[in-house]
C-alpha cells in the first residue's frame, strides 16, 4: 500500500459550509476505514478550521484520486486547493508502522 498525505484548504468564506457538510465527509471518512492511517482539521489563529489534513493508504494514485473526485468537500465545493504528496509512514505514536 501506498501512503499520500493530503492538505486540503477551503475557500475564503466557507467555515458554514463546510461545517453543513462536515457530517457527510467524516461518514465517508469512516466508510474508508483502513485507508485512514489519519486525519484531522487544520485550524487558523483562532482555532476555527480552514482545511483538512490527511494521511491516507491506497494501492494506487488512482484509487486516491477517485476517493478525492468523490470527497463531499470537493463536490459541495468547500476545498479550493488540493495538495497532495508521497510519504513513507514510519512511526505512529512512537511504535513502528506496519
Amino acid at each position: 500500500m501506498k501512503q499520500f498525505v493530503i492538505k486540503a484548504y477551503d475557500g475564503e468564506g466557507m467555515l458554514d459550509k463546510r461545517m453543513e457538510v462536515r457530517p457527510r465527509h467524516l461518514e465517508g471518512m469512516t466508510k474508508l476505514g483502513k485507508h485512514v492511517v489519519c486525519a484531522g482539521g487544520l485550524l487558523d489563529d483562532a482555532g476555527k478550521m480552514k482545511g483538512s489534513l490527511m494521511v491516507m493508504e491506497f494501492e494506487t494514485r488512482g484509487e486516491l484520486d477517485d476517493y478525492i473526485a468523490h470527497e463531499p468537500y470537493v463536490v459541495e465545493h468547500v476545498w479550493q486547493t488540493i495538495e497532495v504528496e508521497p510519504l513513507n509512514v514510519v512511526l505512529i505514536k512512537g511504535e513502528k508502522y506496519q
